[in-house]
């Protein structure tokens, strides 16, 4: 399978986005993608999972068969949840770790660091059991239950597309109500609705399976769509916007609201952040895709894919870097711009180092080239 070094890059740059949107006192976070859009990183990580898990899914299909598929990604759901286990561990001992040093952090719950001291079996336990999701990781929570229903649920898309997407819309609908069935330490159920963020995923799986066949369609129209589209987005950016201004934006934001309705909740995955990020992913796949392409070969762009590449690893190092790098801008209190700044510097260079060592020396692949040469030596 043929990489695509823009997704890589995307994937990279949203990583980012979620350890600087995790550090209240960043400077930098100020210009993240939640500061010019109704969604966030969070939706672009899902989404681009998604259209890699199709993309993933047909090339193993077609040269492995369906079980070899399968396969594939039952143990991706697993990979996931033991990141998701061994990552809330090694965090709340780090958040142990800054408080026995006084360095105070607000990027994660304190609680995490007490229970971890106090009854480390027991939090191991609710952490492999999943009834505990600590916050930064609780994406990957969803992440697990969605990776775990695709080897059951590709396989109905591939055969009965026009039904399934009736099933996932209508799932999405009833999403609020049956979250709070799903057991869980918060009152109703998940954090990420997974009976609303499974209509964004499988649109990103849908997206990898038919691209082939439904691009050819879609360009005859390809003047309406990203009309649409650029409306579509820029419509979510000025409800962004307008809500910065505040008082003085009132009667726009009032104006907005006839038209998007109440709040626009994240986490049941609202329409208008849908919508909005559907619309973006045409414009950076089309009319801007030689633009994204120029970029995701620059010397940035090959540092942002170098990230995205890193997969789980790098998810892993972003949100622990994201409570130190935290606690580095909270202690000593009263810090300038400038250190706040070179702290953001500092985890973004971290991030893409550890990133290029995993992809270098610590990625599976690496280490089963490794394992050829030394056994042909």
């Amino acid at each position: 399978m043929k990489r695509l070094i823009a997704l890589d890059m995307l994937r990279g740059y949203a990583l980012v986005c979620i350890m600087l949107d995790h550090m209240p006192l960043s400077e930098l976070r100020w210009f993240t993608l939640a500061n010019f859009a109704i969604f966030d990183a969070a939706e672009l990580f899902v989404l681009l999972s998604g259209f890699l898990v199709g993309m993933v899914w047909l090339s193993v299909e077609r040269k492995s068969g369906l079980r070899a598929a399968q396969w594939r990604f039952a143990r991706r759901a697993f990979e996931v949840w033991r990141a998701l286990v061994f990552g809330g561990l090694v965090m709340a001992l780090v958040s142990a770790g800054l408080l026995a040093l006084d360095m105070d952090h607000t990027a994660i719950w304190h609680q995490y660091a007490v229970w971890v001291v106090d009854n480390p079996l027991g939090f191991l336990g609710v952490l492999a059991s999943m009834w505990l999701q600590p916050n930064l990781l609780d994406v990957l929570a969803v992440y697990v239950i969605l990776l775990a229903s695709v080897p059951v649920l590709v396989p109905v898309l591939l055969r009965h597309p026009l039904s399934f997407v009736a099933g996932s819309f209508a799932l999405w609908c009833f999403a609020p109500v049956l979250n709070a069935f799903v057991p869980n330490h918060r009152i109703g159920g998940l954090l990420f609705n997974p009976f609303g963020w499974q209509m964004l995923f499988y649109s990103g799986i849908a997206m990898g399976l038919y691209r082939q066949q439904a691009m050819p369609v879609l360009m005859q129209h390809r003047r309406l769509l990203t009309v649409l589209s650029t409306g579509m987005f820029l419509f979510g950016t000025a409800i962004v916007i307008a809500a910065k201004f505040g008082e003085p934006a009132l009667p726009v934001r009032d104006a907005l609201r006839l038209i998007y309705g109440g709040e626009i909740g994240k986490w049941d995955l609202d329409g208008t952040r849908y919508m909005a990020i559907m619309g973006a992913s045409w414009l950076v796949a089309v009319p801007l895709a030689s633009i994204m392409e120029r970029i995701a070969a620059s010397r940035l762009g090959v540092a942002l894919q170098q990230i995205g590449r890193g997969g789980l690893f790098s998810f892993l190092a972003c949100v622990l870097l994201s409570v130190l790098g935290d606690a580095f801008q909270m202690n000593p209190p009263g810090q300038g711009i400038a250190r706040r700044m070179a702290v953001d510097v500092w985890a973004m260079l971290a991030l893409w180092w550890i990133s290029a060592l995993w992809l270098t020396y610590g990625a599976p692949w690496q280490l089963s080239i490794r394992l050829r040469r030394l056994a042909k030596g």
